[in-house]
């Protein structure tokens, strides 16, 4: 169960130390009151971030598909892996030499956009990789970052980059 809030304070009583939350959801603090109270119970607390929506998704994969329609020698996945590749979200990690074709095989496992390399560094028994990340887990701000590499990929190839909402807008002023 995830409870957003926006403000915590801590509280001492007799018993022991309590947090209080600011609760965007009162409902959800009440169920979570029933289903913990009395009981050794887990949380987890972490900063809010927006994911990405799926009309970005989808006007992303909209684009890749029409750049691909004009490259004409390459699929929108492909598209799709170079626009990772240029402008995705990554890590550098350091595996020991005998856990590097395990972790690439791992990591290529989670994704089309999950990318894991090799790269020219190494430290003694030690291998880095660079890892990268499929949009699938970007936040707003990486997935835009992502988009506006594409939107340029298509504007350079004279593809129209107008999203759905734009076209839209535009028709209703046209009478269309």
């Amino acid at each position: 169960m995830i409870i957003q809030f926006d403000k915590i304070k801590l509280f001492q009583q007799p018993d022991g130390v309590y947090l209080g939350l600011h609760v965007k959801s009162p409902l959800q603090a009440e169920k979570a009151t029933e289903k913990c109270d009395g009981k050794l119970c887990d949380a987890e607390l972490k900063i809010h971030r927006e994911r990405r929506s799926l009309e970005a998704n989808a006007y992303l994969w909209k684009l890749l598909q029409e750049i691909a329609g004009v490259v004409g020698t390459t699929t929108k996945e492909e598209v799709y892996r170079n626009a990772i590749y240029d402008a995705g979200k990554f890590d550098f990690v350091l595996l020991k030499n005998e856990a590097v074709k395990t972790f690439i095989h791992s990591w290529d496992a989670r994704g089309l956009g999950w990318i894991a390399e090799k790269t020219d560094r190494k430290v003694d028994d030690y291998q880095q990789i660079i890892c990268y990340y499929g949009s699938s887990v970007y936040s707003t701000k990486e997935m835009s970052t992502l988009l506006d590499f594409v939107v340029n990929e298509a504007k350079e190839l004279d593809i129209d980059t107008r999203t759905p909402d734009e076209i839209a807008k535009m028709e209703a002023l046209w009478g269309t």
